[in-house]
């Protein structure tokens, strides 16, 4: 942990660039599984670790799963904007997750994880790895620190993981303080960014390991499937351990054709960041100001709020993600319905990070995962619409489209009913 300040943008600015093979100023693509060796001793001094690949080109590269030029780039960008001293790109963010936790954890280990954290990796805690590992995870509101001191104390996790900012509920993990509750009981502080790139540079407040989907605001067109895995470079080297390392043995290799557009989309994710943080600072505040139940970081009355202004890297508001408690699954819907079909505010669909904006009722879509009562501990409500906010078209008639459409099911005045 540090109190230097610390600016994503400026830092990946200044990472080594890599030009092409004739001089171009982009990176060439290196679509190879497979790499020629000059001397056939050269094979098992790879083989034996003793002739990695390295950023300053010595080493031998060896296949494509082990590791890949253009993949190792898009990397060594990745650990720039995140503070780290590497990185690992990989197939997918539940990807990064999965060999994250496998490379820390053995069979039998424990894990305590925030109770209010996406579907998927809600599923692979609680019900995948319990089954086919013996790796058991015990839930915990993040945002309570004495119960995570309790739960640390009475399970001694070798790691605990929680997401910067809660999907879907915008809750504000309080990382240095997270770090130093897990440190001191000899656990690991794991902690997903997917939401807050930019905004929050968790390994700059005691995180050991930040996990990415690099599907959602990184990539940014929703046609791209990613992740990365963000660390010290002991931790990032063993991932890839021929005989032991998780994406190694298990495989979810990432396509250089996919790491290289990724790599020209990194130079303009702190333009892309600041405006889809401007236009939800200024939609969630206007709703705000008309009684709509909105939940947004940066409002006065979010439990957050405070602690995101103490972790977060100025220029990106409160992120880009808003939602819209509208009560009910059936208002929910409705609200939806006239957002697309009659406004054309933007589209119901998962993920998010996308140019236009996208919508879903998370208790039915991203979060079905957990059961009732389990979303109702994580307080996620039937009706939580959440709102990736976009940034195309003129942000007045976005706001006209939103405004008619809250109005219309209702939801105008609301917080004060």
């Amino acid at each position: 942990m540090t109190d230097q300040p610390f600016d994503p943008a400026r830092a990946l600015a200044s990472a080594r660039h890599d030009f092409g093979e004739h001089g171009g100023v982009n990176p060439s693509i290196e679509p190879s599984t497979t790499f020629t060796v000059v001397d056939p001793e050269t094979m098992p001094e790879i083989f034996d670790g003793r002739r990695p690949p390295s950023a300053d080109g010595s080493g031998c590269w060896l296949y494509g799963r082990h590791a890949n030029p253009t993949v190792s780039a898009l990397s060594r960008h990745l650990a720039a904007l995140e503070g780290t001293e590497a990185a690992q790109a990989t197939a997918s963010g539940m990807a990064a997750i999965t060999a994250t936790i496998l490379a820390l954890c053995d069979r039998g280990d424990r894990i305590v994880a925030s109770r209010t954290i996406y579907g998927g990796t809600f599923a692979l805690l609680r019900h995948f790895l319990p089954r086919k590992t013996g790796i058991a995870t015990t839930l915990v509101d993040a945002t309570d620190l004495d119960a995570v001191a309790s739960v640390l104390d009475a399970t001694r996790p070798k790691l605990l993981y929680v997401e910067t900012i809660a999907n879907p509920t915008l809750e504000v993990a309080d990382l240095p303080a997270l770090a130093e509750l897990a440190h001191a009981r000899g656990a690991r502080l794991v902690v997903d960014g997917t939401f807050s790139p930019l905004l929050i540079t968790p390994a700059r407040h005691g995180a050991d390991v930040v996990v990415h989907s690099l599907t959602k605001f990184v990539g940014g067109a929703s046609d791209l499937t990613a992740g990365a895995i963000c660390g010290d470079a002991a931790f990032v080297e063993r991932l890839s351990d021929l005989t032991e390392g998780p994406l190694m043995l298990l495989g979810p290799t990432l396509d250089p054709r996919v790491a290289f557009t990724l790599g020209q989309r990194l130079p303009h994710l702190a333009l892309r960041m600041a405006e889809h943080g401007r236009r939800a600072a200024i939609l969630a505040g206007r709703l705000d100001a008309i009684g709509v139940r909105v939940v947004y970081p940066g409002l006065a009355d979010h439990r957050g709020r405070e602690t995101l202004a103490r972790i977060a890297n100025p220029g990106y508001a409160a992120g880009g993600i808003l939602a819209i408690d509208t009560g009910s699954r059936k208002r929910a819907f409705a609200l939806m319905r006239t957002l697309q079909n009659e406004e054309r505010f933007g589209f119901i669909a998962v993920s998010l990070g996308y140019h236009h904006t996208l919508m879903s009722c998370s208790a039915s879509s991203t979060s079905s995962e957990l059961d009732a009562a389990e979303r109702d501990r994580a307080g996620i409500g039937p009706g939580l619409v959440r709102i990736s906010v976009g940034y195309t078209g003129d942000l007045e008639d976005r706001w006209e489209q939103l405004e008619r459409s809250v109005r219309a099911v209702g939801l105008a005045g609301a917080r004060a009913a």
